[in-house]
């Protein structure tokens, strides 16, 4: 089955909506324009219900099909970067400083396509739930719809979700069951030691040193205390202090991200930080302060689900275009938050060359979405078919 011939005659609809929201960005749980939009778009497809404001700016909408039936939900981001675009598009960011780097603007866009076909069409049992999400890239807008009891409220059964993917081909899908995407936790350590000149390093207590050795020390839980077929990166990103070549500063500190899949190497993780720093801390005579902090949890597929969802794909793309069986990504999606509450199935979506995602000259590929929209749609009419 190729793309649905009634989301082809829109797809230059889809094209304008994308490109407003292209140049309209917003950050975080602050979508309320682009919410604005989406409302409008959907009024105008006559949905049943429209729900604001859940999770902030985040909104959920209702089509009814004929006949009872489950309700299934169907999610997109809406939300930007806080990155200045270099894309030299006609379309491109209004807002200095912000831009859709990661194609949410295309995410959305596919969902309203679906919704505009599963509105006029509503050949299909139960309910649809469209979700409109704020703040995947940093607050959890997920975890905020969520908290307000989104899934219980609309009685959404199963939750599915695209994400669109530079380097692979054009409708091409990508998936697997069990976990897809890492969990991701951040760590930032201040060590303070007794700052003075740097010519009398007797006087000071430097905090450098001890920093630098705790970095290094930190490799070792990768190599030394991770069991050899475990996933885990330790990435120490940042690193601040000093103001001068003769002045030992008082205090110093480093950032780091901690990306993995199962709950027990994340606790090992998080034990080990602390005695290793700890450790070197005591060593070099320097204090402290351990701030660990636990983010998004592992995405993790369902496996019946994802079945679903590839079943559908392959459909829409062919079975050739249709990776099932790709392995895990270090990537972390607040879509988890959704899944650990229902199942279902987070897949990507190709969108061809260009660009990587979070690059200042990425532009979702607009040719992608009535690959999305047609998925979305024929999802709920194979799961909840008449």
């Amino acid at each position: 089955m190729p793309v649905i011939n009634r989301i082809a005659d829109f797809g230059e609809d889809m094209k304008t909506w994308r490109r407003w929201m292209h140049a309209h960005p917003e950050l975080g749980l602050e979508c309320f324009e682009t919410a604005g939009f989406v409302v409008e778009r959907l009024r105008e497809f006559g949905v049943d219900e429209i729900h604001e404001k859940i999770g902030i700016s985040g909104v959920v909408a209702i089509i009814n099909g004929q006949g009872d039936g489950p309700t299934i939900g169907l999610r997109a981001d809406m939300d930007a970067l806080p990155i200045e675009e270099l894309t030299g598009a006609e379309h491109a960011s209004q807002n200095p400083g912000l831009m859709h780097a990661c194609g949410h603007d295309g995410h959305t866009t596919m969902l309203l396509g679906a919704a505009r076909y599963l509105a006029e069409t509503r050949n299909f049992k139960g309910r649809v739930a469209l979700i409109f999400q704020p703040a995947e890239e940093n607050f959890g807008g997920a975890k905020y719809m969520c908290d307000e009891g989104m899934m219980d409220r609309f009685d959404i059964t199963e939750v599915y979700a695209l994400h669109n993917t530079p380097g692979h081909a054009l409708g091409e899908f990508v998936t697997t069951p069990g976990p897809i995407m890492a969990a991701v936790d951040t760590l930032r350590v201040q060590v303070t030691g007794k700052g003075g000149h740097a010519a009398y390093p007797q006087e000071c207590v430097d905090p450098i040193m001890a920093m630098v050795t705790m970095v290094q020390a930190l490799q070792s839980i990768v190599s030394r205390n991770l069991p050899p077929l475990e996933e885990l990166v330790l990435s120490v990103t940042e690193i601040h202090g000093g103001t001068a070549d003769n002045i030992t500063p008082e205090t110093v500190w480093f950032g780091a991200t901690i990306r993995s899949f199962s709950p027990e190497i994340r606790d090992l993780v998080e034990r080990r930080v602390h005695e290793i720093v700890q450790g070197q801390a005591a060593s070099f005579g320097v204090t402290v302060e351990i701030k660990y902090e636990r983010g998004y949890p592992s995405t993790i597929n369902h496996a019946a689900q994802t079945a679903k969802a590839v079943a559908v794909a392959q459909e829409l793309s062919g079975e050739d275009r249709v990776f099932a069986d790709a392995g895990r990504e270090m990537g972390a999606e607040d879509f988890a938050y959704m899944l650990e509450e229902r199942p279902g199935a987070y897949l990507f979506l190709g969108q061809g060359e260009g660009a990587g995602l979070h690059h200042p000259e990425y532009d979702f590929n607009d040719e992608a979405s009535p690959y999305g929209a047609s998925f979305f749609a024929r999802l709920i009419e194979k799961l909840n078919p008449l």
